[in-house]
């Protein structure tokens, strides 16, 4: 395999484009694949076996694409598919995500830690494995924030609706003593300034994406498979759902212009390119 092979990123949709910006500082030289799912965002309401099923053939697009290394920037899909990615393809190295429960525990002075997810992550075994087995002498407060996702993917990163949800479930955790926010979903980063706004400076909010980027930099080391080039790669994007729409969101939330390829998935199994 060329060295200068892309590393795949992958996503239900725009969320994850907050894990290839910290890839993307930390790595500059590597290339990247993004694959947004948008055609099924969010994930976070669906079943694990069907997200297991849009997580494997998207991978198998990405490897077909010459990816190297995928990073599932999904804590939805990371905790329905990991496992099952790993060992389908078991010569692939993967990077999941994993709610940072463990440095909330660690850092905590109230001992009261605040998770936002989707329902999906909440329920998977990933999940409860790190809960039970950093958090056991902290309180772990929990909520969905269901509708956020869906406001990040239309590019209402401040909005009034935004700002109800997140109210909704932070201010209860203040109340409680709350002192730490995990991001347990790939698009949350986006409204950190919002977040901040709701709980103030003395919380502490968590975004996992830079330890992300740090994991996959081992796993590159580990298998020698780091980009020599000294140039900044190029990054690919490639959308689901509609590609003008993706587009703009990329330049909201990254702010860049970039190009996108449209997919289409043929009976939820396979994705193509789609013939313009």
């Amino acid at each position: 395999m060329s060295l200068a092979a892309p590393i795949g990123i992958f996503d239900s949709g725009v969320g994850g484009l907050s894990v290839l910006r910290a890839i993307r500082q930390q790595h500059p030289s590597e290339n990247l694949i993004y694959l947004a799912d948008q055609a099924h965002v969010p994930y976070g309401p669906r079943g694990l076996r069907q997200v297991q099923a849009f997580s494997e053939g998207i991978t198998r697009y990405l490897l077909g694409q010459g990816a190297k290394l995928i990073v599932i920037a999904c804590n939805t899909a990371s905790a329905a598919a990991l496992h099952h990615l790993r060992a389908t393809f078991p010569d692939v190295p993967f990077v999941g995500m994993e709610p940072a429960v463990k440095p909330a525990a660690e850092h905590t002075n109230s001992g009261v830690v605040g998770v936002l997810a989707t329902p999906t992550t909440f329920e998977g075994e990933l999940y409860a494995s790190v809960v039970e087995r950093f958090a056991q002498d902290v309180t772990v407060l929990q909520d969905t924030c269901a509708g956020l996702v869906g406001q990040i993917e239309q590019g209402k990163l401040d909005g009034p609706e935004a700002r109800r949800i997140l109210q909704g479930a932070l201010e209860p955790m203040l109340e409680s003593r709350l002192d730490t926010v995990v991001l347990g979903c790939t698009h949350y980063p986006f409204v950190i300034p919002l977040i901040q706004d709701i709980v103030g400076p003395q919380v502490n909010v968590i975004d996992p994406s830079p330890a992300i980027a740090r994991q996959v930099g081992r796993l590159l080391e580990k298998h020698t498979l780091q980009n020599p080039a000294r140039s900044i790669g190029v990054t690919r994007y490639l959308t689901s759902g509609d590609p003008v729409n993706f587009q703009e969101l990329i330049k909201k939330l990254l702010e860049q212009d970039a190009s996108a390829q449209m997919l289409s998935w043929q009976d939820d199994l396979e994705l193509v390119p789609q013939i313009s």
